[in-house]
């Protein structure tokens, strides 16, 4: 167990084993700009809830166990491995290498169990770990099975695993026999929490920005298009970047770490909801490769939905975040998701160019709406802070 000691600090094997997901992210981006249908999408965002699950159950067993041990880092290790390998089948998840992601998933989700059971012993938190064994095993079995069957089976299959796991950690993982947990017993670090899963979002938007500068290095000709279209792209990413980071990122870990149920605001606005803000993110960073390469389309249904749904996923995404830590809305937020559904309107009319600046904009305005009404607050309390972030 780490020993705890105050704040937690993430360590450099957990930062390495986050190496894999960079990687992982990257696939998922690609998978999407491949795959740009409407079953395309919900296949990568299949993809994206599996390789979150694995990490994310990752890190609360890494806030209870100590990744310095020769035993837990080993662990890490271990799965770093295997999540390479799911990795790099993701691409053909849907065809030949699908076996190939449900075992790693599997493997992932039952080893990290068993091992967890077995270094708690004679600790309390172990009839947790008894019950998310149990619900890993269904989660587990089903991902094998979906990567055996084919087509919509596999799925079907795999949307059965991930709701699995989605769904245990939502009742508890009541278990006949063990009964359930409550998220009190959940004793976790919450500053270490929220900062690994800060980490994840660092994660994609450092692949937004890799696929922005890649793309814009594999084209034959680089004109003022698109010119323009690296920096409407850079300007979203940074735009998306300031929403998290600027404030709510550190006022989130602040009211998480000095939470009496740390438990219940890592699995509702980390668990469950940073998910959400990241297919944002992954959404728009394809969204931007397509933009580059063709930045005066006009009409494209596909390039629309992805500029406009990546911006409206992580908006809305942050909306839900703020809501459940601060229980307030977030109109600024809302009102940025409808203006985006009506920007969609325009889009069949619009060269992709054009509508990724209009997306971008909405971003950055929200942005700036934040620091307008920040520093109002602040001028009238006389403090440059302010309790409950916009």
């Amino acid at each position: 167990m780490r020993a705890r000691a105050g704040a937690e600090r993430v360590t450099n094997v957990e930062l390495f084993f986050d190496l894999v997901y960079v990687f992982a992210v990257t696939q998922i981006s690609q998978f999407l700009v491949d795959h740009r249908t409407p079953a395309g999408a919900l296949r990568a965002g299949l993809l994206l809830v599996m390789v979150w699950l694995v990490w994310v159950y990752t890190t609360w067993v890494t806030n209870w166990l100590d990744p310095e041990r020769i035993a837990v880092r080993l662990l890490l290790l271990g799965l770093a491995v295997t999540s390479l390998i799911m990795s790099v089948a993701l691409p053909a998840a849907f065809s030949a290498r699908g076996l190939a992601v449900g075992i790693a998933y599997a493997v992932m989700q039952i080893g990290r169990s068993v091992f967890a059971v077995a270094a708690l012993r004679g600790r309390s938190l172990r009839r947790n770990f008894e019950r998310i064994l149990s619900w890993c095993v269904a989660s587990g079995a089903l991902a094998v099975l979906g990567g055996i069957a084919g087509g919509n089976a596999r799925a079907a299959f795999w949307l059965a695993a991930v709701a699995v796991d989605l769904l245990g950690g939502t009742v508890g993982f009541y278990t006949p026999g063990l009964g359930r947990s409550t998220t009190r017993e959940w004793t976790i670090e919450g500053g270490h929490f929220a900062e690994r899963c800060q980490a994840f979002m660092l994660i994609a938007l450092g692949e937004s920005i890799v696929a922005i500068g890649a793309t814009l290095t594999g084209l034959a000709r680089i004109g003022v298009a698109e010119i323009a279209a690296f920096a409407v792209a850079l300007a979203g990413s940074i735009g998306l970047w300031w929403l998290y980071f600027d404030r709510s990122a550190g006022e989130g870990a602040r009211i998480i770490a000095a939470s009496d149920d740390p438990g219940r605001l890592g699995r509702s606005a980390y668990h469950f909801i940073h998910p959400i803000m990241i297919a944002g993110i992954i959404v728009s960073a394809a969204a931007d490769e397509v933009t580059l390469e063709h930045p005066g389309a006009v009409g494209h249904a596909a390039t629309s939905w992805m500029i406009l749904g990546g911006a409206g996923l992580f908006l809305a995404g942050h909306a839900a975040f703020k809501a459940v830590v601060w229980r307030a809305p977030s109109w600024p937020r809302i009102g940025a998701v409808a203006a985006l559904a009506l920007l969609g309107l325009a889009a069949p009319h619009i060269s992709a160019l054009t509508l990724g600046a209009c997306a971008a904009a909405v971003v950055v305005a929200v942005a700036a709406i934040d620091y307008v009404r920040r520093s109002g607050e602040g001028a009238g309390t006389g403090s440059t802070g302010a309790a409950q972030p916009d």
